[in-house]
């Protein structure tokens, strides 16, 4: 997570007391258990943040691993994190929790998070959160690298819907902005990015040729939507259309989900509904009538 006091990124509200038990749609015994690998480590990652464990998060990186913090354009080994993040906990009382689908494939995992501050006597959440998103390379069962991106407010709390606010180290102009964000919208809609289902944010970067940091600020700002968001835009779309063909309406919806994109049943499900305001097998039953 970061090591600075204000972030943005629009993301889903959730809780990372279960933390994406409800992803471990197996689609064959080695993919479940290589999902719930993928849970077991984020959630030992979470527990080592909210247990303000320097070492305890540390320990998640291998022994080379590096932690990079893209807003500051800083990296840490492993020792340097260690030293930074005292510093940090001593100045602050964060609970860090987990926002929406973990994502994984190709040896990387990729999720968004919210920091809340924490009264130390009350226990209470006290301020305006804040919000991030980390991509891990992993290297057997730890970390190579984990690279978190954030926005930084000027007033040092972000407001996450308020997409116009200055990202830092950006350099990105508002016709740049614009140039992307036509360049983005036509990609999807040309090439069908989204229906990779392992598809993180540096992965689309390198396919429009544009900075990571750049492509979050395009997606936030420009589009107000959270980068998995704006992809499943797209996939609900198409599973709509699915939904609604006449030849598909003896398939499976879970065939569907996948064939449109996600990777998990329950995260289809959640999207579409929070798109469509019923769930995909409503949707077609209320087509089909």
């Amino acid at each position: 997570m970061c090591l600075a006091s204000g972030l943005t990124l629009e993301c889903q509200q959730g809780n990372n007391a279960s933390l994406g038990r409800q992803y471990l749609e197996p689609r064959g015994g080695e993919m479940a258990k290589q999902k719930k690998s993928v849970v077991d480590f984020v959630e030992s990652y979470f527990e080592a943040w909210n247990k303000r464990d320097a070492n305890f998060v540390a320990d998640h990186l291998a022994i080379d691993g590096t932690y990079s913090d893209i807003a500051k354009d800083k990296q840490f080994a492993k020792d340097e994190l260690i030293v930074n993040l005292r510093e940090a906990f001593s100045k602050e009382n964060n609970r860090y929790d987990v926002m929406g689908e973990i994502m994984s494939g190709d040896g990387t995992i990729a999720f968004q998070y919210r920091v809340s501050s924490i009264d130390p006597d009350t226990g209470e959440e006290v301020g305006v959160p804040w919000f991030g998103a980390e991509f891990i390379t992993m290297e057997g069962g730890s970390a190579a690298r984990i690279a978190d991106y954030y926005q930084i407010s000027d007033a040092g709390y972000a407001n996450p819907s308020v997409p116009s606010q200055k990202y830092a180290k950006s350099g990105l102009s508002p016709e740049q902005l614009e140039h992307y964000k036509d360049q983005l919208a036509t990609m999807m809609q040309t090439e069908q990015l989204y229906l990779n289902p392992d598809l993180t944010l540096p992965k689309l970067a390198a396919l429009v040729e544009c900075p990571v940091n750049h492509l979050s600020q395009v997606i936030n700002a420009g589009f107000d939507m959270s980068f998995f968001d704006y992809l499943n835009q797209y996939r609900v779309e198409d599973a709509k259309k699915l939904l609604r063909l006449e030849d598909r309406h003896l398939q499976a919806i879970l065939s569907i989900a996948f064939e449109v994109g996600f990777n998990s049943n329950s995260a289809f499900y959640a999207a579409f509904k929070k798109s469509c305001g019923q769930t995909p097998a409503q949707y077609r039953l209320t087509k089909k009538n």
